[in-house]
């Protein structure tokens, strides 16, 4: 399991710091997990899954 940094993982998917953070609050996007006292990761798996399970051409979540 690779641990993927926030600035790697908006290089992956093309979303914003605050596009993820938004996501996560709805439990529309794969949580973070607290790596220390200063750093957060996400699991480079759930990541790419969450890419390959999107819907082609909609929307990112359903809410405002």
């Amino acid at each position: 399991m690779r641990m993927l940094k926030t600035q790697d993982v908006m290089a992956i998917t093309g979303l914003s710091r605050t596009t993820i953070w938004r996501l996560e609050r709805y439990d529309d996007f794969p949580k973070r997990l607290k790596l220390s006292a200063n750093r957060v990761g996400w699991n480079d798996n759930e990541i790419h899954q969450w890419l390959m399970d999107r819907p082609k051409g909609g929307l990112l979540c359903g809410r405002p």
